[in-house]
């Protein structure tokens, strides 16, 4: 459970980052892919990646794991891009509600792909969560302009993000073998981030760069310990699907009402209360048994 929490936290820090980036000159499709850099960095030099004695190309080309990391590399930073899209034509709530409903893929996976037992209690906790996700993302927003595109960027924000989670799942049974994986998930994504900024003729800026390599170290240790929460409840991956995403929404939603003076309505507090009753739930039978 250690892990989940420091993942969360440090997703939550990464949120934090963006959120005060434009106050600072920061740009942050540049930022996104200075992390890249920063996640490869740490990846080679904290996990020590193994390539079984062969160059990049050829461990590419003959790994059994090719599809996970090529799907990784591509969806990372294009999942990036549609949110932003999505926040453009329907709305930072939306895209954040889309964002985190992806949870729904993950349980169904959890029970179809990783032959998950629900319990009654899981069940209970599953109910709850979806309870709690909609009284979090439960705030005024505006009416929707551009109703075609945004319907779009948002199902392709909940496709993308339901598969991410799925995927740091496989990448976390994979063992010993998972920062191969994820090293190379950061090349390809980086490679891909710093393409689409050179056809869109970036400027690039220093705030930029530090801003990205701050992002980097939040965004290499939310993904490390993300997985690592898989691989420690090996058996329950609905334990850590539900609980990142309802815990970075609940902490998200204090530090907003702490240090940005967002407000939090009585319907958001009651889904903060949910939330820890549904983790509470999910997590009762590893207490437990």
């Amino acid at each position: 459970m250690l892990y989940l929490i420091i993942a969360i936290f440090c997703s939550v820090s990464v949120s934090v980052l963006l959120k005060v980036a434009r106050k600072n000159n920061i740009t942050i499709d540049q930022a996104i892919a200075f992390n890249y850099i920063t996640a490869i960095s740490l990846c080679y030099f904290l996990l020590k990646p193994d390539f079984q004695g062969l160059g990049f190309t050829e461990f590419f080309q003959q790994s059994e794991h090719q599809g996970i990391f090529l799907s990784l590399g591509i969806l990372l930073p294009t999942v990036f891009i549609f949110m932003s899209k999505a926040v453009e034509y329907a709305g930072i709530v939306r895209a954040d509600a889309a964002q985190r409903l992806a949870l729904f893929l993950q349980v169904l996976a959890a029970v179809v792909i990783f032959n998950e037992s629900i319990s009654n209690m899981k069940i209970a906790g599953v109910f709850i969560a979806f309870l709690a996700l909609f009284c979090l993302l439960s705030k005024p927003t505006q009416v929707i302009e551009n109703a075609g595109k945004s319907i779009v960027f948002l199902l392709l924000v909940w496709l993308g993000y339901g598969i991410i989670g799925v995927l740091f799942k496989k990448t976390a049974l994979m063992g010993g073998k998972f920062p191969t994986t994820l090293f190379i998930s950061f090349v390809l994504a980086g490679t891909l981030m710093f393409l689409y900024l050179l056809v869109k003729k970036t400027r690039w800026s220093m705030p930029s760069l530090i801003g990205g390599i701050v992002l980097g170290i939040l965004n290499f240790f939310n993904i490390l310990f993300y997985i690592k929460a898989h691989q420690s409840l090996s058996s329950s991956p609905t334990i850590v699907f539900a609980g990142m995403d309802l815990g970075v929404i609940c902490l998200g939603a204090i530090t907003g009402a702490l240090f940005f003076k967002e407000k939090i309505s009585k319907i958001n507090g009651v889904g903060i209360f949910l939330g820890i009753s549904a983790i509470i739930f999910m997590y009762a039978e590893k207490l437990f048994i």
